[in-house]
């Protein structure tokens, strides 16, 4: 396996008015016994019209990316309300398919029934998918240490997203990205208002930690999150729009970028999410899976109201 790291991105110019920039990335063989041979050095442009490179060196993308979500149970799409109610809602084959044609910039899998045997179904199909898709496929669910983080890279998946194992053991985190980089890591946390504040919950939606989502959500930055897939069980599946007031909390404490996932219904939450939500991506389900909305209405929305997105496939 090979395993391609960036080490920096380097101003060609060194000036402050032209931004013209360099990634340099190292590629590593990955043995089985994971040990990392170092093969070449390689470097890229940079587009800053996507990208800004913060002073710390962290790399933000300036356009707002949508992500198809697809919940996968036993090879089959399904969607419920609030993490119940599953209905089948497709195959995840050709809706991947759909979703990349019509501009997605990126595809989550979450495998719901997070058993040994569904997991191996999902990789199955997330490798079949890395065959004729090319944008990032993020894998979540039943991932419970580096070496099913590593099976899932394996199948095709550019990052994996983690919940109940990291809460579990915090130190996963950590060990995984420095195995793999953090921008492989995606925390995802399933939130849900208790009181005046709100908890993290596993078990799909069902169990309470107690454990405090933005104390979690810093806890998880420093040990090498990459990225936070922030859901909402409240608005999961409501069409009610994403809970602002959780996103822009969590954006406002959070280092990397914030996926707002739950409750879209139509097209002025979008923009909700990212001026009021303050959030760097939008995760969405129901409202394609059955054709309410295409991923071309929905940029073109945005581009409206002011907001970058990436045009075209």
């Amino acid at each position: 396996m090979l395993l391609i790291i960036k080490i920096s991105s380097e101003n060609l110019f060194a000036r402050e008015d032209v931004n013209c920039f360099v990634d340099l990335y190292f590629v590593f063989k990955l043995s089985s016994d994971n040990l990392l041979t170092p093969l070449l050095l390689i470097c890229s442009l940079l587009d800053t019209d996507y990208f800004s490179v913060k002073t710390d060196g962290r790399i933000f993308m300036l356009t707002t990316r949508i992500i198809p979500c697809l919940d996968v149970e036993d090879g089959r799409v399904v969607k419920g309300t609030g993490f119940k109610e599953i209905q089948d809602a497709g195959d995840p084959l050709e809706l991947s398919k759909e979703y990349y044609s019509q501009g997605a910039d990126e595809l989550t899998f979450l495998d719901i029934g997070a058993t040994y045997k569904s997991k191996q179904t999902l990789l199955d199909v997330v490798e079949k998918i890395a065959k004729v898709v090319f944008i990032p496929l993020t894998v979540g669910g039943g991932i419970r240490s580096c070496e099913d983080i590593r099976q899932a890279l394996l199948a095709g998946a550019d990052k994996v997203s983690i919940c109940s194992a990291a809460i579990k053991n915090p130190d996963l985190i950590k060990e995984a990205a420095n195995s793999f980089g953090s921008q492989c890591i995606v925390l995802s946390v399933d939130a849900k208002r208790t009181g005046d504040s709100w908890n993290c919950f596993v078990a799909g939606g069902r169990v309470d930690t107690g454990l405090d989502v933005f104390s979690w959500v810093k806890k998880a930055i420093d040990l090498g999150a990459g990225e936070i897939l922030l859901n909402s069980i409240d608005a999961d599946g409501t069409n009610q729009g994403y809970d602002i007031e959780l996103t822009e909390r969590v954006s406002s404490i959070s280092s990397v970028p914030v996926i707002a996932s739950g409750g879209a219904g139509k097209l002025e939450h979008f923009v909700q999410g990212v001026k009021e939500g303050k959030a760097d991506a939008l995760l969405l389900a129901s409202l394609l899976h059955y054709k309410k909305l295409t991923i071309p209405q929905i940029k073109n929305y945005l581009v409206e109201q002011g907001l970058n997105v990436r045009q075209g496939a």
